[in-house]
């Protein structure tokens, strides 16, 4: 018993050791901590409106273009630029979920295509993503209890019409994973069983191994708020982090898994110890990897530079501090009541836990040097 109180006591007095480091450098954060002198630029220039820089000023116009002829009634250049992506089947996502955004407002356009066009797939994927929209418009976005249970029988009556149209629209284009995403999304509000689910998973890793939105919908599925458990959820994150090709932001999808787990309060004991900080290095040397334009990376930097920090691998936030540089209008930051004071304590600490020291004049960014 006396080697159990030892250990016990040996636990805790390290717990409070950290706790008090913890503590001193948060305390240094908001006293003491000059960004510019570590590379990034001073609190007074942190902007909580955007998670990044804007996209490009080309494309900007172009998608607004886009949506512009779509709401004057034209669908032709909607559905060019889907078909512009090819077989790139993450870019041709990204292009689908514009459209989407742009038939929110109105879906007359959407409409005239499918006449136009009722053996193109991507109109009647469309069409099908919309009804799961809708239906998760009734539905909402509390959790299962708090939903009226008129709401739920409403949102679970409107999704098998869903799935059926996906399925009908996998008919039109078998090579084609836009629709699998769209079945594998509503399979969980459908409440497929495991069986069900991973006939569907099939579908869609033939298609698109690699699709990061299917893996984040495929995710989903697995979480314990859903019809599975924290544990099945991070092995099918884990394997993302396994699988992803070189360049691929797919192992970001851990991040997301690590979110599930706070919301739930679970978070603490999968990030503690050697263990469970390997993941999170496995993502960053992962995500060291995306092309910097790759419009997913920005949010994923974020999540990164927080769970790091949560994982006590100050050096790698203070990386992904300094790649994101002023932008802080997204989550985890946007969880607090004040997102600026609670991205800059985050950086802070993280120089301060990381060791880092301050940079030479000539090596700090230009804006920082004109602070």
């Amino acid at each position: 018993m006396s080697y159990l109180v030892l250990g016990l006591a040996i636990i805790l007095g390290y717990v409070a050791v950290i706790t008090v480091r913890k503590t001193r450098a948060r305390r240094w954060a908001l006293t003491a901590y000059d960004a510019p002198a570590y590379g990034m630029v001073p609190r007074d220039r942190l902007d909580p409106g955007r998670a990044g820089p804007p996209p490009p000023r080309h494309l900007r116009q172009e998608r607004q273009a886009i949506a512009d002829a779509a709401w004057a009634g034209n669908w032709k250049p909607a559905a060019a630029y889907v078909e512009a992506a090819g077989q790139d089947w993450d870019e041709r996502w990204l292009r689908f979920e514009l459209l989407d955004s742009v038939a929110r407002r109105d879906e007359g356009w959407l409409r005239a295509w499918r006449a136009a066009e009722p053996g193109s797939c991507d109109a009647a994927a469309l069409e099908a993503h919309r009804m799961v929209r809708a239906a998760w418009a009734v539905r909402g976005s509390g959790q299962a209890d708090e939903v009226p249970e008129a709401d739920m029988r409403a949102f679970r009556a409107m999704l098998p019409a869903a799935i059926e149209a996906a399925r009908r629209a996998a008919r039109l284009d078998p090579a084609n994973p836009a629709p699998w995403v769209v079945m594998v999304a509503a399979a969980r509000g459908a409440r497929y069983t495991p069986k069900q689910f991973r006939e569907l998973w099939r579908g869609l890793v033939e298609r698109a191994p690699y699709h990061y939105e299917g893996h984040w919908q495929g995710m989903q599925y697995w979480c314990a708020k859903w019809l599975g458990s924290d544990k099945k959820m991070l092995a099918f994150a884990r394997r993302a982090i396994k699988v992803a090709p070189a360049g691929s932001p797919l192992p970001g999808l851990y991040l997301h898994a690590l979110g599930e787990l706070e919301r739930r309060g679970t978070l603490g004991a999968t990030l503690g110890g050697e263990l469970g900080r390997q993941p999170v290095r496995k993502v960053a040397a992962a995500l060291a990897r995306v092309p910097p334009n790759d419009e997913r990376l920005t949010l994923l930097r974020h999540l990164l530079a927080y769970y790091a920090g949560r994982a006590e691998l100050y050096r790698i936030a203070l990386e992904q501090f300094r790649a994101i540089g002023p932008w802080c209008g997204c989550q985890p930051w946007t969880n607090a009541a004040d997102p600026v004071a609670a991205f800059d304590s985050a950086r802070g600490t993280a120089v301060r836990l990381s060791r880092a020291k301050p940079l030479p004049p000539e090596l700090r960014p230009k804006a920082a040097r004109q602070h």
